[in-house]
This record gives structure tokens, C-alpha cells and sequence, in this order.
């Protein structure tokens, strides 16, 4: 399995509203996409101060690599992706991605 967990910086000037509005549409790829898992989205709650300002994020679980790879490259992500950057601190600048094999 491959966890794809994404931090994000988004601009203060993002409501909470429009976050969620973007994890909603990532969330829908559940039902477009095969192989896909568990999701989870939020703020993040770490105690130890060592986020370096990445506050916000999310994880998703794929069955294999080749469904995290048919993820990465489809229309519907792509888009959802587009609006995440559009909302992020310096855009990709304020984006980091990292996956493990679980």
C-alpha cells in the first residue's frame, strides 16, 4: 500500500470554507478512481511545533503504486490539484508531497 501524504501552507487569505470545498473534491475521486483507500483531511494538530508552517494536509491510501500512479496523471486530480496550488502560499512553494509504502 502507498500512503500519499500532502502538507500544505495555505494563504490566510483562504477561508475555511474553500479548504474543505477543496478536500470535498479530492475526496470525490474516491468514487471516480479504483484503488483507492482510507482519506483523511485537516488541520494539523501536532503539538511539537515542527510543522515550519505547514498547518494544513491530507493523506490517502492506495491499494499499489499503480493506483496512486493512475491518480497522479487523471483529469479529475489534476484539477482538483490546479485549485489546491491556486490556494497555497507561493504555490508549489507552499505544497510537500511524500509517500511510503506501508
Amino acid at each position: 500500500m502507498i500512503r500519499h501524504c500532502v502538507f500544505v501552507k495555505f494563504r490566510a487569505d483562504v477561508p475555511r470554507a474553500e479548504r474543505q470545498a477543496i478536500y470535498d473534491q479530492l475526496a470525490a475521486l474516491r468514487a471516480h478512481l479504483k484503488g483507492i483507500g482510507a482519506m483523511s483531511f485537516g488541520a494539523n494538530v501536532s503539538p511539537e511545533g515542527l510543522h515550519q508552517g505547514f498547518a494544513d494536509g491530507f493523506t490517502i491510501d492506495f491499494a499499489d503504486a499503480t493506483a496512486r500512479d493512475a491518480y497522479l496523471v487523471d483529469p479529475a486530480h489534476q484539477a482538483a490539484g490546479g485549485r489546491l496550488v491556486a490556494a497555497l502560499e507561493g504555490g508549489t512553494k507552499g505544497l510537500l508531497v511524500f509517500d511510503i509504502e506501508v
